[in-house]
């Protein structure tokens, strides 16, 4: 062990550095989410359930942005290792046009598709609550699109702490907006879900505008944005972006659709096994947007040492990943399993709620550490711009394996929700291992041909 220590030791330093802020920003995105839910949980188990139905469904948009967005890092990361500073202001432009566009395309189609929520059999009561909640998630897709524009940009180049600060500090005014508006706090009406939902909105427009004013004045990107502008598009630079960003983004959307997919398989069963799926998914997402931290700056360290060719310190670099997710995910595990009771009591008082979701956490102690690895895998893929495969791969794992599975086993055998979850655990572990040996394969053969 401490041989394996020693070896290593550079990289989980270098690592570290890097993944720390990454990971504080990714959790940023879901503890909106997180806090949303023990916002509004302790109103009841249906307003719960709506904020549980509206979050599932905007995860599949969200992290299609996320997507998109994680198409210019690892060409900004590649660029950086080869010293082209002239490439890294033109990228940052194409790819904030496409952010921009994505993000309304995809506000528009969450508005008027929320119009239509009674096509998913969920109860009348939950679909009008998550209604409102719903919109106000789309109207702060755009703000979102133009922080994680860029966020990437800064990410790409190594400078991730400050998308780490404007996250905090957004999180914090999510949270004292959603208690004040969803409680009528200080003389304001009481809004129930959809205080959360303006809430949300609000905390994203400022972190949109205080990141863009960030890049756009700080005197350390003033290099790099000397060819920023609006002037000279070139299709080459969008197909680049979108070869790399619409793959990233499928592969996101497979992993979330599933389990988007699942809460609709168990919305089937009715208002508290829905709202204990939330509570347990609330939960593995948390852990899962923090594994996706050291995934991004494992991106990030494989594309900067693919742009150098330095193939030796790029299969270092991303076993180190590995093991830093191991040791992140294997605690959060045990953390599930010591207070698997405890933690959904934090949302809602319901003993049959707390019952079904402890069960849940433990099904997701399980598969921690296949969904931390299946992640590093992507992200340091990624940063070689191999996403091809990996994306046939994930399509596999979820929607081959996991959703046909868990409704066999939830629904046709009759195992519930737990069923459900037993599906998803053994198509994370599809994943996690086809990625490794994907990795394994193609960094063994960088490293000969050097």
């Amino acid at each position: 062990m401490k041989q394996l220590y020693l070896k290593y030791r550079h990289y989980y330093k270098d690592n570290f550095h890097l993944a720390y802020p990454v990971v504080i920003s990714q959790l940023g995105h879901t503890l909106v989410a997180l806090s949303d839910s023990i916002i509004i949980g302790h109103t009841g188990k249906v307003p719960l359930a709506a904020v549980s139905l509206g979050n599932s469904l905007f995860s599949i948009f969200m992290v299609t942005g996320i997507g998109m967005s994680y198409g210019l890092t690892p060409l900004i990361a590649q660029e950086n290792g080869r010293g082209n500073k002239k490439a890294i202001g033109h990228l940052l432009s194409h790819s904030l046009i496409i952010n921009m566009v994505v993000g309304f395309l995809l506000s528009t189609v969450i508005y008027f598709g929320s119009s239509h929520l009674e096509l998913l059999k969920q109860e009348a009561d939950v679909a009008a609550q998550a209604r409102p909640f719903l919109r106000y998630l789309g109207f702060s897709f755009i703000p979102l699109m133009l922080f994680l524009s860029f966020k990437q940009f800064a990410e790409g180049l190594g400078f991730t702490r400050q998308a780490m600060n404007i996250s905090i500090i957004g999180n914090v005014i999510n949270i004292i907006i959603g208690i004040t508006l969803v409680y009528g706090l200080f003389g304001m009406p009481r809004m129930g879900v959809v205080g959360v939902g303006i809430a949300t909105f609000t905390d994203r427009l400022i972190m949109g505008i205080t990141m863009s004013f960030y890049v756009l004045k700080s005197p350390r990107f003033k290099p790099y944005l000397q060819s920023f502008g609006f002037r000279h598009l070139e299709w080459t630079s969008v197909k680049k972006i979108l070869g790399i960003g619409t793959p990233v983004a499928l592969q996101y959307i497979f992993e979330i659709s599933a389990f988007s997919g699942a809460a609709v398989i168990v919305g089937w069963m009715g208002a508290a096994e829905l709202a204990a799926h939330q509570i347990a998914l609330s939960l593995a997402a948390m852990t899962y947007m923090m594994a996706s931290g050291i995934s991004a700056a494992a991106g990030i360290k494989s594309g900067n040492n693919f742009g150098k060719k330095d193939y030796h310190a790029l299969r270092h670099s991303a076993i180190a990943s590995y093991h830093m997710v191991l040791v992140l995910m294997g605690t959060t595990a045990l953390m599930f399993m010591l207070f698997k009771n405890l933690l959904p009591a934090m949302y809602i008082n319901d003993p049959q709620v707390i019952t079904i979701a402890a069960g849940l956490l433990v099904i997701a102690a399980f598969f921690q550490l296949f969904d931390g690895t299946q992640v590093v895998g992507l992200g340091i893929l990624r940063g070689l711009g191999d996403v091809k495969m990996p994306t046939f791969i994930t399509l596999l794992a979820y929607w081959g394996i996991g959703i046909p599975l868990g409704y066999v086993l939830g629904i046709k055998m009759g195992y519930g929700v737990e069923g459900v979850w037993w599906a998803l655990l053994l198509g994370l572990l599809t994943a996690s291992v086809l990625l490794f040996f994907r990795f394994h394969i193609k960094s063994r053969k960088l490293v000969a041909t050097s």
